[in-house]
C-alpha cells in the first residue's frame, strides 16, 4: 500500500479557490537518476501564480503540486545519483533540464515529499537554514545573475528598482547594496518603505504618490546627452507596461536599463530616442544557474547577506501565504514549511 503524504495540488486552471490541500497524495517513490527528498521548506513566487490561472501556450500536465523553490534532506536514492547520500542537506534548483519547471511541468515543493533528478541538488553549507535556501532559486537567482554574473552593477552606482518589496525586487535591493550601490527602492505603502529602508536602500519613493522618473531626474539631475551629468546609473525593471517609457528618461548617458520580467505587459510604449541619444545599454536577463545559487549560499554562509523572509507558514496555510503574495501584502518572500 502506498504511503500518502500532504500536498498543495491544481487539477484545474483558476484562481487560488483552484488549488486543494490534499492529505491522501502518493509519497513519490525514486527512480534511477532520481532522489526523493523530505521537503522542510518551500517558498512561493509570482509564477505559482501564472501556473494557478493557467498561461497562454504553456500546457501544464494537470494535476500537479505547484512551488518552484524547494529545500529538503534527502530520504530515498536511487541507481544513478553519483554522490548523494540519504540524509544529505540539498537545495533544488527547479530547473529539470529534460522537463521544464518543477511545479509546473513536474510535481513540485508544496508537498511533504518530492520527486527530484540528481543533478538538480545543490548542497546546503551548514550554516544556510532550509527557510533561507529554499528562498534563493526564483528570486535571488535571477537577481545575482542580472547584478552580479553579468557585472552590471558597481560600487557607487545610482541604482533605481522598480517593485521593490516583491521576491526578486528586495533580493535587488539586498544584493545592489552588498555590491556598494545607492539604493533607491520605489513601492507602495509607507509599511513597506519602511522595511525596505531596514533592508538597506538609501532612499525610497512611494510611486502611488510620487512619479519616481521625475523624482530621479529632480534628485541626480536632468540626463545629458553631451556629458555624463545628471540621472541614475540604472533602472531595474522587471515590471515592463506603463513603467518602460519613465525608466528611459531618468537614466544617466551610458547608463543600463536591466531587464529581467514584464510582470505589468511585455509590450510597452517605446521611445527609440532616449536609446541612441543617451547611449543606454539595455541588458537582459533570464533565469539562473548552480553557480548562482552556490554563490547565494555562500554569502549566507558568510553572513554577509540574508534573505529578506516576511512570512513563514505552514503547509496547511499555504493558500493564504499565496494570496499574500497576490494582493502585495508581504515584504519578500513567503516560505512554506510542510
Amino acid at each position: 500500500m502506498a504511503k500518502l503524504m500532504k500536498a498543495l495540488v491544481l487539477r484545474t486552471h483558476g484562481d487560488l479557490a483552484n488549488l486543494e490541500l490534499v492529505t491522501g497524495y502518493p509519497i513519490p517513490q525514486a527512480v534511477a537518476g532520481h532522489a526523493v527528498i523530505r521537503v522542510r521548506a518551500s517558498s512561493f513566487n509570482y509564477h505559482d501564480l501564472f501556473t494557478v490561472k493557467g498561461m497562454p501556450g504553456i500546457r501544464v500536465p494537470l494535476p500537479v503540486i505547484i512551488g518552484l523553490d524547494m529545500a529538503g534532506d534527502i530520504t530515498e536514492l536511487c541507481d544513478g545519483v553519483g554522490k548523494w547520500r540519504i540524509g544529505d542537506r540539498v537545495l533544488v534548483n527547479p530547473v529539470n533540464k529534460k522537463k521544464g519547471l518543477m511545479g509546473e511541468m513536474l510535481d513540485g515543493g508544496m508537498a511533504e515529499y518530492c520527486l527530484v533528478s540528481a543533478d538538480q541538488l545543490i548542497a546546503i553549507p551548514d550554516k544556510v537554514t532550509f527557510a533561507e535556501a529554499a528562498s534563493l532559486p526564483v528570486a535571488y537567482g535571477t537577481a545575482h545573475r542580472m547584478l552580479i554574473t553579468h557585472n552590471t552593477v558597481k560600487k557607487g552606482d545610482k541604482v533605481l528598482i522598480l517593485g521593490a518589496s516583491g521576491g526578486v525586487g528586495t533580493a535587488c535591493v539586498i544584493i545592489a547594496k552588498l555590491l556598494g550601490a545607492e539604493v533607491i527602492a520605489c513601492a507602495s505603502s509607507d509599511k513597506k518603505l519602511h522595511r525596505l529602508k531596514g533592508l538597506g536602500a538609501d532612499e525610497v519613493v512611494d510611486y502611488t504618490k510620487v512619479d519616481w522618473s521625475k523624482w530621479a531626474v529632480e534628485k541626480y539631475g536632468k540626463p545629458q546627452r553631451r556629458s555624463y551629468d545628471g540621472g541614475v546609473d540604472a533602472v531595474i525593471n522587471f515590471t515592463g507596461g506603463d513603467t518602460w517609457l519613465p525608466s528611459l528618461r531618468c537614466i544617466k548617458r551610458g547608463g543600463k536599463l536591466l531587464v529581467c520580467g514584464a510582470t505589468a505587459g511585455h509590450d510597452p510604449k517605446e521611445d527609440l530616442r532616449y536609446v541612441w541619444s543617451f547611449e543606454i545599454n539595455i541588458q537582459g536577463s533570464n533565469s539562473f544557474y548552480d553557480e548562482d545559487l552556490r554563490a547565494l549560499m555562500d554569502l549566507i554562509q558568510e553572513s554577509k547577506m540574508k534573505p529578506a523572509i516576511d512570512k513563514v507558514v505552514p503547509l496547511d496555510q499555504a493558500i493564504e501565504g499565496l494570496r499574500l503574495l497576490r494582493d502585495r501584502e508581504v515584504i519578500g518572500k513567503v516560505v512554506v514549511e510542510p
